[in-house]
């Protein structure tokens, strides 16, 4: 496994925990996360505030189905399941693209899907 697929899985480990520290070590300091159709964050402040989104309780359950490395860019695919507030425990599959820069996330890209 290569470094930028090991920082991925690190980054994947600590949604799994809510673990901020984890998940920021992993990011470049004006790191910018596009979740299609709903948000895009600018900088580590941001996105620590969407890292638990008060919409939503604990956190989620991810599982990783398939990761794939091409330079600069690593893509991770996966089936997850959150609890929203409101509406309650919710299934959705997921696919993440990571663009890295000297080491570090400098990108994500998210593309979430509802499940039924």
């Amino acid at each position: 496994m290569t470094p930028q697929t090991q920082l991925v899985h690190r980054y994947m480990d600590g949604f799994r925990h809510s673990d901020h520290e984890t998940i920021l070590g992993c990011l470049a300091d004006d790191v910018v996360w596009t979740i299609h159709g709903f948000r895009t964050t600018h900088g580590r402040a941001e996105f620590d505030d969407e890292i638990e989104n008060p919409a939503f309780e604990g956190s989620p359950e991810l599982t990783v189905d398939r990761t794939v490395e091409a330079g600069e860019v690593v893509v991770v695919t996966g089936t997850g399941v959150g609890h929203h507030r409101e509406n309650g425990r919710f299934r959705f599959a997921y696919s993440d693209l990571f663009t890295f820069r000297d080491g570090l996330i400098a990108q994500v890209d998210s593309y979430v899907v509802p499940l039924s």
